[in-house]
């Protein structure tokens, strides 16, 4: 994968200056120790999404396009933690990440092969399952409560200020639309939901053709 005007090198060093401007410790040669030996596994996976996702150049990461670089930092420091267990340099990559690009994503979680975040600010995303080719935009929630885990689908499209709480289920091809709320709720496969009455949601067919905005064949 080419790297828009950076080497494996220089992007190392980038990471790294991230890291002790936002995390300030003076353990930038540990933290780098650690990014290097798991730098290339983690770019496989960035580049794994970034080639399946449609609005995006196939075979590139450009570092200032700022959802390429949220989920790179997520990537990198889910990769750190299950390939070594480490838990310090994953959490100064989630701090990175929740201070530049505004996200909560817990390296522990487990996000899917491929996703696309359209906008990554007010994102909060809870550990729960998570279907692949999953669209996420600003401010889209998904939550759990105690034991009560969501479950999201595949081809699932989270838009602006929508939630997913508690034990709601969302099938495979389904669409929460923006600002709706599905706590502890079904939501069909192949239907995009809409806020109907207090504690009411209404069900219409989502639009065939929807996930080509997103995805590549």
């Amino acid at each position: 994968m080419k790297l828009r005007d950076h080497t494996r090198a220089s992007l190392l060093d980038y990471t790294v200056a991230q890291c002790a401007a936002i995390v300030p410790d003076g353990r930038e040669a540990a933290f780098r120790a650690t990014v290097d030996a798991h730098l290339d596994e983690a770019l496989v996976r960035l580049g794994r999404c970034i080639d399946a996702c449609a609005p995006w150049r196939p075979g590139e990461f450009n570092v200032l396009q700022s959802s390429q670089h949220t989920i790179y930092l997520y990537y990198l420091a889910n990769t750190i933690w299950t390939r070594s267990g480490d838990t310090a340099a994953p959490t100064r990559l989630f701090l990175m990440n929740k201070a530049l690009n505004g996200i909560d994503l817990f390296y522990e979680i487990a996000m899917p092969e491929v996703f696309y975040i359209g906008h990554s600010v007010g994102i909060v995303l809870a550990k729960a399952t998570y279907g692949n080719h999953l669209v996420l935009y600003q401010n889209a929630t998904v939550g759990r409560h105690k034991d009560q885990i969501p479950v999201i689908g595949e081809r699932v499209v989270l838009y602006p200020g929508s939630a997913v709480v508690a034990g709601a289920v969302v099938a495979d091809d389904a669409v929460i639309s923006q600002g709706v709320r599905v706590i502890g709720r079904a939501v069909p496969r192949g239907m995009m939901v809409f806020a109907g009455g207090p504690g009411e949601l209404i069900f219409r067919p989502r639009p065939d053709d929807l996930m080509a905005e997103y995805f590549r064949a």
